[in-house]
């Protein structure tokens, strides 16, 4: 009896073992992707008031959370039945992605408001609640693509592993990611906050009060960074889907450096998306009675 218990004891240590080595070579995986989700999430997550900053953080890590509830098991019951589902879902992601970028560069660079977010465009009127539910909406749904994408990397990564294995190991690389990234951010966007009191508590006067005034003069200088990385992120991944899921694509200019093939891609796929849900709108906005 004793002997039983203590070899159950054995397989969890051993189990617990494998998912520790197999979840940091799942992690390393996927670093690259996690520091895009990290520009992208860290843009969209600024903008607010001080006091609503953490409220909207907050609301963002608990959609990415279901996110990954959903994902995680979806992800495992379609690799399993049905493979190409996985690949084709990537692919449609990456399109929202790319168009989600140039629709970014479209708008700063022709001072428009945004047409692809009809939930943006009702929120124009002052409204900075409607706006705060529209930045968090597009928020989750960004998240949810990259973490379709971070999902499919770590799985990928154990197939050749029991099916215990494989759903500890995503799990923990989808937790990981979500506590990772979020809590990341959440230190950028409170910056300004810890200067403050760095200044408050020294009088301002000597080096925590130097280190108060450059964390509050670098805030904005790394939300102005931070929207140009994460909208750069949106293309080169969105191009990364497309050249690895789509056999024409990843065969195609092989001269090319990967970040210069991938940006190419995601730019030309983002440009193609905009100027289609464009058209559509129009044909629609014709043909809906006023």
């Amino acid at each position: 009896m004793a002997g039983g218990f203590f070899a159950v004891l054995d397989d969890i240590a051993a189990l617990m073992d494998d998912i520790a080595v197999t979840s940091k070579i799942a992690t390393q995986k996927t670093a690259g992707i996690l520091g895009d989700d990290l520009a992208v999430n860290a843009e969209k997550a600024t903008g607010f008031l001080s006091s609503r900053e953490l409220p909207v953080l907050w609301a963002i890590t608990k959609g990415s959370f279901i996110n990954k509830l959903i994902i995680i098991p979806l992800a495992l019951v379609l690799n399993y039945f049905f493979p190409i589902a996985i690949k084709w879902a990537l692919v449609l992601g990456g399109l929202y992605l790319a168009y989600e970028g140039v629709e970014k560069i479209i708008e700063y660079f022709f001072h428009r408001s945004k047409t692809g977010h009809e939930v943006i465009e009702e929120a124009k009127e002052e409204d900075a609640e409607a706006e705060e539910k529209a930045k968090v909406k597009s928020a989750v749904t960004t998240d949810f693509i990259l973490s379709v994408e971070i999902v499919i990397i770590a799985l990928g990564t154990v197939l050749d592993k029991p099916l215990t294995t494989q759903i500890l190991t995503v799990f923990v690389v989808g937790f990981l990611a979500t506590v990772g990234v979020y809590g990341i951010v959440a230190l950028i966007v409170r910056m300004d906050d810890a200067g403050f009191s760095l200044i408050k508590r020294s009088n301002d006067k000597g080096f925590l009060a130097i280190l108060g005034n450059l964390l509050v003069k670098a805030l904005p200088l790394v939300i102005k960074a931070l929207a140009v990385i994460g909208t750069l992120a949106l293309i080169l991944v969105a191009g990364g889907i497309f050249v690895h899921n789509i056999d024409a694509l990843h065969h195609l200019f092989p001269q090319l450096p990967a970040i210069a093939k991938d940006a190419a891609i995601g730019l030309i796929a983002g440009i193609a998306a905009v100027v289609v849900m464009t058209i559509g709108k129009k044909i629609i906005s014709l043909v809906k009675p006023n």
